[in-house]
């Protein structure tokens, strides 16, 4: 007996190298070199005809042969046909993705064609009806056997939580869906939004403003002395340097002042510098972008705890909340109660002897202790 012939490849075996028009021949061979051109780039390429064309494949450019292949091609559901701009275009589907249409009967195979085109948006199950046409019935089935082939799943919004809304098992929600890294399960994470917003307030108020050793006024300076007290120059004058000297002890060892960078300073953060030390501190989970810290420093203004800085795009914080940051940290490293608000330095009136004189009350015209011969002027003045 003869011996048996060696197999010959399938005819629509993809063992032809699409680069070589000499390699192809038959028509089968023509849809095959065709399709494994256009896997060979990404999947989301679309195709015009012009383009098919261009890719050397279909013989003296013969139309009625690429639209013979094109049919072909997208009845097997290895092409989608598309419309753009009134004009037939294609798009390339993975052979395993074509597999599962034929797996499917004719009401899934719909119902699973408008869930892949919503890529990574999803579509939401009321829209999914309208556009379909299904009866609520069939539809609910439908999506409970495509669920079951673990073909699409159901994913929650953060716009709108309460939604039933479907996408490809494969992919992944865009953060418009998702809402960013703020939100989990489409749910807002109130605690990441609190401790990211901290942090980043720390953080401008630290390039904002400095401290030093400020001076408080103490308790004693509200108590002014009876209309009938009299005390000589020699006794004004011991009353007044005791209690400065307890006054400077008692705020040197608590209280610091707060005071702002000078005019022309340009440390004030940046959005791409808070963002790059946001990610080097390791405080979130996940990378965080510009956009999204765009978001939580908008925030920020809003609540008036920092504001834009024009000169160079910065972000500055406000007194009110660098007071309330510092003070925070002063009493977590000293298990003091830190800057108390009112009790800072810095401003025009405690700058000026009067606002730190404890004797003031006894500062009167022709008395022992006046203006007109008070040391401390000379020496703030520079006299």
């Amino acid at each position: 007996m003869p011996p048996n012939p060696s197999p010959t490849p399938a005819p629509d075996s993809l063992d032809i190298d699409p680069s070589d028009p000499a390699a192809v021949s038959s028509p089968l061979e023509i849809k095959n070199a065709l399709y494994a051109r256009c896997a060979s780039v990404p999947t989301e390429t679309i195709f015009s005809q012009h383009d098919l064309l261009g890719l050397g494949i279909i013989p003296d450019r013969d139309i009625k042969l690429l639209l013979q292949c094109t049919q072909e091609l997208t009845s097997e559901g290895l092409f989608k046909l598309l419309h753009r701009d009134g004009r037939a275009c294609w798009r390339v589907v993975k052979r395993e993705d074509a597999q599962k249409y034929k797996n499917l009967s004719n009401e899934e195979s719909l119902v699973y064609s408008y869930i892949e085109s919503s890529g990574r948006e999803g579509i939401w199950s009321r829209i999914l009806r309208s556009r379909s046409g299904l009866h609520l019935t069939v539809m609910t089935r439908c999506l409970k056997v495509l669920e079951g082939k673990n073909y699409i799943k159901q994913i929650k919004t953060a716009k709108f939580p309460n939604r039933k809304t479907y996408m490809l098992a494969g992919l992944q929600p865009s953060e418009d869906v998702t809402g960013g890294p703020f939100y989990t399960d489409g749910v807002l994470d109130d605690e990441f939004v609190h401790q990211m917003a901290l942090w980043t307030e720390r953080y401008i108020v630290g390039r904002s403003w400095y401290t030093t050793a400020g001076s408080t006024h103490p308790q004693s300076h509200n108590k002014k002395p009876s209309k009938h007290s009299h005390l000589s120059k020699q006794q004004a004058e011991s009353k007044r340097n005791s209690t400065l000297e307890s006054s400077i002890s008692s705020r040197n060892s608590s209280h610091m002042s707060l005071l702002p960078f000078p005019p022309g300073y340009t440390g004030y953060p940046t959005i791409p510098e808070i963002t790059r030390a946001i990610n080097a501190s390791n405080i979130s989970p996940v990378m965080m972008k510009e956009v999204e810290m765009k978001q939580l420093l908008d925030i920020l203004v809003w609540d008036g705890r920092i504001e834009e800085n024009r000169s160079n795009e910065g972000y500055k914080a406000v007194r009110k909340a660098a007071l309330a940051v510092m003070s925070g940290q002063r009493a977590t490293e000293e298990g003091g109660q830190g800057i108390q608000d009112g009790q800072e330095g810095g401003s025009a009136l405690t700058e000026a002897p009067c606002g730190r004189c404890p004797v003031m009350g006894f500062c009167e015209e022709g008395g022992p202790v006046n203006a007109r011969s008070c040391e401390y002027f000379a020496e703030w003045l520079g006299i």
